[in-house]
């Protein structure tokens, strides 16, 4: 598995996904949990026919390392890390695609480094860091009552997560997994047992919270942003996933219907209709802009 150095010295792993076709600028896909194995965001509905898929293993997750220090392992304190990945790639620019908390990174890269970001897809983002947006999750979740699987899930999500060890904390993810799914079928049974979460990597995401003013620094990024969101995702709901996006100058919003919190999978079609054209512009776009600086700079430029 290939590895690059982290800010602090530390080898920090990632692995390749696809079918040898590398993009430029390179796709960067980050998981969500927080602290979650990628293992369950799989081929992306088959989005390595197309491109491959460069995706991180973040600090304490996989081969990655968990820092002695927790506030490096925090989403705002890796996107140096994410910077450290685009200079050992050799990139000038990434594309990012983020699922669930993995798209708090994502932001972070955004705020932090928007010069190196040529495009960004957030699925199913949280919001409530970022917008004041009423909530609307409870409502559907109301739809859902009576369904003995998502009343137990939604119950366990409100009675808050066993933080007594990695096989407590795992057990309480998937007692909470009904939740995250339009339908609890045999397909959303297998993915949730996909992909174990690490109770310290996810502990850490938060160790260290971005600034007060991160919302009003998006207006700031001018690479384009796809938000895709699903219209019955109980954990992010769709009015605040649509408030998020406006925060962007160059945003673009896809609301998937009869889908949860994992579009890829119960919606692969769709999905992969709203993202393939977005990347693929995405792409010309950062190739133009690179052929540009370099008319603009010379090859040394």
């Amino acid at each position: 598995m290939p590895t690059y150095l982290g800010p602090d010295g530390t080898a920090l792993h990632h692995e390749v996904r696809g079918g040898g076709r590398p993009t430029d600028p390179p796709v960067v896909v980050l998981a969500g949990g927080a602290g979650r194995h990628p293992d369950y965001l799989g081929d992306l509905a088959g989005l390595t026919d197309v491109a491959d898929l460069v995706v991180p293993h973040l600090r304490g997750v996989g081969e990655s390392p968990a820092p002695a220090d927790s506030e490096v392992g925090s989403y705002w304190r890796q996107a140096d890390d994410l910077e450290a990945l685009r200079a050992a790639l050799g990139a000038e620019r990434l594309v990012l695609v983020a699922h669930s908390a993995g798209t708090r990174l994502a932001v972070s890269y955004a705020a932090q480094h928007a010069d190196h970001l040529a495009a960004m897809v957030l699925v199913c983002p949280p919001t409530g860091y970022l917008v004041d947006e009423p909530g609307d999750a409870a409502v559907l979740a109301a739809a859902r009552a009576g369904e003995p699987a998502f009343d137990d899930a939604w119950a366990a999500l409100h009675d808050g997560p066993d933080t007594t060890d990695d096989a407590a904390f795992n057990a309480w993810e998937r007692r909470t997994a009904p939740a995250a799914w339009a339908t609890w079928d045999d397909t959303a049974r297998t993915h949730a047992l996909v992909g174990p979460w690490s109770l310290a990597a996810a502990q850490a995401w938060f160790a260290t919270l971005p600034p007060a003013d991160l919302a009003a620094r998006l207006w700031d990024v001018r690479a384009p942003v796809l938000v895709v969101g699903g219209d019955r995702d109980c954990l992010t709901g769709v009015a605040p996933v649509l408030a998020l996006a406006d925060l962007f100058p160059d945003r673009t919003s896809v609301i998937l219907p009869g889908c949860g919190h994992h579009p890829w999978v119960e919606a692969p079609a769709a999905f992969r209709a709203a993202v393939d054209p977005f990347l693929d512009a995405a792409t010309v776009r950062a190739s133009d802009s690179g052929r540009a600086a370099l008319l603009r700079n010379g090859p040394s430029g």
